[in-house]
């Protein structure tokens, strides 16, 4: 598996696995209605943050999007084919990711986690910090984590 740049050509590519991505988790379809625009990954995104791919032999199993600036950043989006969830493809975006916002300075970044994915990210060394409104779906919460990164000099 490697993983590169996403490339803006490829932006429906993405929002089809964000979609069928979320979808894993049972929600129904009015709740995925709901979140289709959230979902909608568009080329603009992706030349303006750090979007990477998750990519086996030509095929793009999953992929993953940074911004920010100094100090703090964001995990925008985090998303695996279906099939390839639980195969080690959201721990290599996410490690890379974690790499590319310490190539970018940040000294930590916030994930807006779905319920059903905070367990992976609470694995991966983010923590809880408290919850934010749902940006598709009026009165829900979603856990907000935080990823501290190491620095340099130990800080």
């Amino acid at each position: 598996m490697d993983i590169r740049p996403a490339r803006p050509d490829e932006a429906a590519l993405l929002t089809g696995i964000a979609l069928r991505a979320k979808a894993y988790w049972g929600y129904d379809e009015a709740f995925m209605a709901a979140c289709r625009a959230e979902l909608t990954v568009d080329a603009e995104a992706i030349e303006r943050s750090a979007t990477m791919v998750a990519e086996d032999g030509g095929r793009v199993l999953g992929f993953a999007s940074l911004s920010g600036t100094p100090p703090t950043g964001s995990l925008d989006q985090l998303f695996v084919e279906p099939e390839w969830i639980g195969r080690g493809v959201g721990r290599a975006l996410f490690e890379r990711a974690r790499e590319r916002a310490g190539a970018l300075g940040l000294r930590r970044f916030l994930i807006d986690s779905d319920p059903n994915a905070e367990p992976f990210y609470l694995a991966m060394g983010a923590v809880r910090i408290g919850g934010v409104p749902s940006g598709s779906i009026p009165g829900r919460e979603l856990p907000l984590l935080v990823l501290e990164l190491a620095t340099a000099g130990g800080e």
